[in-house]
């Protein structure tokens, strides 16, 4: 299932600014958590664990090899970076792919 030049050209063209909005979101989940009601401390180490999972998250970090991306989209999307609609520009052959596949590995799962 290797992507088009064309879908793959516009998934790097598309990947910045949608990390860039999910760590929006990121830091707005973290604002309302440091805005609770708790000591200081619990603040700041569950801000510290939260950060080092998130940073690893796709939404955050991704290495682009054309050969990852079918499962790179699926991970954004299960990890809610983006959704279907985010891939309407790209071919249907793609969105086709991306949904077979995302039905095997929920399914294996």
């Amino acid at each position: 299932m290797e992507p088009s030049k064309k879908d793959w050209k516009l998934f790097k063209d598309k990947i910045g600014s949608w990390q860039e909005s999910y760590m929006e979101k990121l830091i707005k989940e973290y604002m309302t958590f440091l805005n609770d009601d708790l000591p200081a401390s619990t603040k700041f180490w569950e801000l510290e664990k939260k950060i080092k999972q998130d940073k690893k998250k796709p939404g955050v970090i991704l290495e682009l090899r054309k050969r990852d991306m079918l499962f790179d989209i699926i991970r954004l999307i299960n990890d809610g970076v983006i959704t279907m609609d985010n891939l309407s520009d790209f071919t249907d052959e793609l969105r086709e792919n991306v949904k077979v596949l995302q039905e095997r590995l929920n399914y294996e799962i």
